[in-house]
């Protein structure tokens, strides 16, 4: 049995290092020159706390926000799911009955116009303080993205492909799972990618809008009480489940989709 050696195994650790090192130096240097400015310029710490205070605050509060991100993170998931199902449905409704793109797409498109500031205390008013009103706007936020990209990704499918499955006996079923599905898949996880990044903004909005728990009324009731360094702690908080569900969508597409990384043409982080 032959044994990797150290400098073959620490290969794939270097590069990701050598990747991270830019985002690294660059969230490095906005949070000192953050630093510097809020400790040199003579600006109130009630104003704007330092990054160390803000890290500090957190820490000391990590119990509260742990609670209050458990929530956020619930809607989130299962608000995002309903609007991934919701996606994949109308998009083969819409590929397989064509007049259903025109019927419907103005539609989405002016949902995607509606303000979220004055459309999450609304859907709060009329569905109460519970998760469905959470669920439905994190839906209603991150549903056309992948619909458009799925249905984009349809209709790239190479012609000759779906004439060569027809012409061997498919149906129009079995083109579109041999053929159009896999052509769209690099368009759906683009839309993915852009989709998940409003999935917990949506959320937060709610809950600032009116809910029991959650980062949303943890951040208002911070604001209300004149504590900038816990409404950033929060923020933070957001920032970084924003980021982790980031890196799950480019881990799923790579194990979805092998033979991009192996030709290298996946994405670029």
């Amino acid at each position: 049995m032959s044994v990797a050696s150290p400098s073959v195994a620490s290969r794939p650790i270097a590069s990701l290092l050598v990747k991270a090192a830019p985002a690294v130096i660059s969230v490095g240097l906005l949070l000192l020159a953050w630093q510097l400015y809020a400790t040199c310029s003579g600006i109130k710490p009630t104003t704007l706390p330092t990054p160390s205070r803000v890290f500090e605050q957190a820490m000391l509060n990590r119990e509260a926000l742990v609670d209050n991100a458990i929530p956020t993170i619930r809607a989130t998931l299962i608000g995002f799911a309903f609007s991934l199902g919701a996606a994949f449905a109308l998009s083969m409704l819409v590929d397989f009955f064509r007049p259903l793109r025109r019927a419907l797409f103005p539609v989405f498109i002016v949902s995607q116009t509606l303000p979220l500031v004055a459309i999450a205390p609304l859907v709060v008013l009329w569905f109460g303080f519970g998760l469905t009103p959470k669920i439905m706007l994190v839906a209603l936020v991150t549903f056309f993205p992948m619909l458009v990209a799925l249905v984009e990704g349809y209709e790239a499918t190479e012609t000759e492909i779906g004439q060569m499955l027809r012409a061997m006996g498919a149906g129009r079923w079995r083109v579109f799972v041999l053929a159009r599905l896999p052509s769209a898949l690099p368009y759906f996880f683009a839309g993915l990618r852009i989709s998940i990044t409003y999935a917990v903004v949506g959320a937060i909005f709610a809950e600032y809008a009116g809910a029991a728990k959650g980062l949303g009324i943890y951040m208002l009731n911070a604001k209300n009480n004149f504590r900038p360094d816990l409404v950033l702690a929060a923020v933070g908080v957001s920032a970084a489940l924003t980021l982790v569900l980031f890196g799950l969508t480019v881990l799923l597409q790579r194990l979805v989709m092998p033979w991009e990384r192996a030709a290298g043409t996946g994405p670029r982080q």
